[in-house]
């Protein structure tokens, strides 16, 4: 799997690896059918407990990103030709992905806010 990377600063852990492995997902990094780590692997790569992670891939299945197999562990979900996300979906992935990449930059809270009312 692409690297995850959690930095210090005011994003939960479990959020940042929810966003980071959403926005791998959503520009095909991580195609359907990839088995991502299991729960205690990936906790024990980032140094956090287990229950961030679990919890990272609950918000991810919630979302539709993943499917949790028992024994198979952890999918990136399928979708079929022409299936989309609900309206609310696509804003959330649309958002999810813009605060990522502004991350990646430095960004901060305040900034990113005013980045998207200056667009608006």
């Amino acid at each position: 799997m692409a690297t995850v990377e959690l930095r210090p600063g005011p994003v939960p852990p479990y959020e940042q690896i929810r966003a980071q492995i959403a926005e791998l997902i959503a520009i095909g990094t991580l195609p359907a059918g990839h088995r991502l780590p299991s729960i205690r692997q990936l906790a024990a790569d980032l140094g956090v407990a287990t229950g961030t992670v679990a919890r990272a891939y609950q918000e991810m299945e919630i979302a539709g990103l993943v499917r949790t197999r028992g024994s198979g562990g952890t999918v990136v979900a399928s979708r079929r030709t022409g299936e989309q996300l609900d309206p609310a979906g696509r804003l959330s992935a649309l958002a999810l992905s813009f605060v990522t990449a502004a991350r990646r930059l430095g960004a901060d809270d305040a900034a990113i806010l005013e980045s998207v009312r200056g667009s608006l």
